[in-house]
Protein backbone atom coordinates (compact mmCIF):
# COMPACT_ATOMS: atom_id res chain seq x y z
CA UNK A 1 0.00 0.00 0.00
CA UNK A 2 1.37 3.42 -1.54
CA UNK A 3 -0.29 5.81 0.87
CA UNK A 4 -0.33 6.10 4.48
CA UNK A 5 -4.18 4.70 6.10
CA UNK A 6 -4.46 6.69 8.07
CA UNK A 7 -3.85 9.83 5.98
CA UNK A 8 -6.86 8.16 4.11
CA UNK A 9 -8.61 7.07 7.20
CA UNK A 10 -8.57 10.90 8.80
CA UNK A 11 -11.13 12.16 6.08
CA UNK A 12 -14.75 11.88 7.36
CA UNK A 13 -16.33 11.53 4.08
CA UNK A 14 -13.96 8.04 3.32
CA UNK A 15 -14.82 7.10 6.45
CA UNK A 16 -18.37 7.24 5.86
CA UNK A 17 -18.02 5.68 2.23
CA UNK A 18 -16.24 2.88 4.21
CA UNK A 19 -19.43 2.62 6.47
CA UNK A 20 -21.66 2.92 3.21
CA UNK A 21 -19.76 -0.13 1.91
CA UNK A 22 -19.41 -2.31 4.77
CA UNK A 23 -22.62 -4.26 4.48
CA UNK A 24 -23.14 -4.21 0.42
CA UNK A 25 -21.10 -3.04 -2.65
CA UNK A 26 -22.69 -0.02 -3.86
CA UNK A 27 -22.81 2.37 -7.46
CA UNK A 28 -21.18 5.54 -7.15
CA UNK A 29 -24.80 6.90 -7.80
CA UNK A 30 -26.03 4.98 -4.83
CA UNK A 31 -22.99 6.71 -2.28
CA UNK A 32 -24.04 10.13 -3.62
CA UNK A 33 -27.53 9.45 -2.58
CA UNK A 34 -26.70 7.94 0.87
CA UNK A 35 -24.22 10.32 1.16
CA UNK A 36 -25.44 13.95 0.27
CA UNK A 37 -22.16 14.36 -1.20
CA UNK A 38 -21.82 15.93 -4.86
CA UNK A 39 -21.25 13.19 -7.33
CA UNK A 40 -17.57 15.20 -8.04
CA UNK A 41 -16.64 14.78 -4.25
CA UNK A 42 -17.79 11.58 -4.05
CA UNK A 43 -15.25 10.53 -7.08
CA UNK A 44 -12.97 11.98 -5.70
CA UNK A 45 -12.94 10.01 -2.66
CA UNK A 46 -12.97 6.98 -3.88
CA UNK A 47 -10.08 7.37 -5.92
CA UNK A 48 -8.14 8.11 -3.05
CA UNK A 49 -9.56 5.10 -1.39
CA UNK A 50 -9.18 2.61 -4.93
CA UNK A 51 -5.17 4.12 -4.89
CA UNK A 52 -4.92 2.68 -1.23
CA UNK A 53 -6.48 -0.27 -1.52
CA UNK A 54 -9.46 0.24 0.77
CA UNK A 55 -11.51 -0.61 -2.19
CA UNK A 56 -12.52 -1.95 -5.45
CA UNK A 57 -14.37 -1.14 -8.48
CA UNK A 58 -16.10 -3.14 -11.47
CA UNK A 59 -17.83 -1.56 -13.92
CA UNK A 60 -21.60 -3.29 -14.44
CA UNK A 61 -23.48 -1.79 -17.59
CA UNK A 62 -22.33 2.14 -17.18
CA UNK A 63 -22.15 1.79 -13.51
CA UNK A 64 -19.15 1.85 -11.68
CA UNK A 65 -19.98 -0.63 -8.53
CA UNK A 66 -17.73 -0.16 -5.63
CA UNK A 67 -17.34 -2.86 -3.20
CA UNK A 68 -14.70 -2.65 0.48
CA UNK A 69 -11.38 -4.74 0.41
CA UNK A 70 -11.02 -5.50 3.92
CA UNK A 71 -6.76 -5.74 3.62
CA UNK A 72 -5.78 -2.41 4.68
CA UNK A 73 -8.27 -2.52 7.35
CA UNK A 74 -6.35 -5.47 8.56
CA UNK A 75 -3.47 -3.75 8.54
CA UNK A 76 -4.62 -0.96 10.98
CA UNK A 77 -6.13 -3.56 12.72
CA UNK A 78 -3.03 -5.07 13.26
CA UNK A 79 -0.99 -1.75 14.15
CA UNK A 80 -3.95 -1.09 16.66
CA UNK A 81 -3.96 -4.00 18.33
CA UNK A 82 -0.93 -3.51 21.02
CA UNK A 83 -2.78 -0.81 22.03
CA UNK A 84 -6.34 -2.88 22.57
CA UNK A 85 -4.18 -5.59 24.63
CA UNK A 86 -2.88 -1.96 26.77
CA UNK A 87 -6.16 -0.98 27.41
CA UNK A 88 -7.29 -4.17 28.40
CA UNK A 89 -4.75 -4.40 30.99
CA UNK A 90 -5.43 -0.83 32.71
CA UNK A 91 -9.25 -2.15 32.13
CA UNK A 92 -8.61 -5.40 34.20
CA UNK A 93 -6.69 -3.55 36.76
CA UNK A 94 -9.22 -1.18 37.19
CA UNK A 95 -11.95 -3.57 37.85
CA UNK A 96 -9.73 -5.52 40.25
CA UNK A 97 -9.17 -2.14 42.06
CA UNK A 98 -13.57 -1.51 42.22
CA UNK A 99 -13.66 -5.49 43.00
CA UNK A 100 -11.44 -4.69 46.24
CA UNK A 101 -13.01 -1.07 47.09
CA UNK A 102 -16.54 -3.51 47.75
CA UNK A 103 -14.92 -5.62 50.16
Amino acid sequence: MSTDAFAVLAEPTRRRILDQLRDAERSVGELVDGLGVSQPAVSKHLRVLRDAGFVTCRTAARQRIYRLDPGPLRDVDGWLDPYRRLWARHLDALERHLDSQEQ
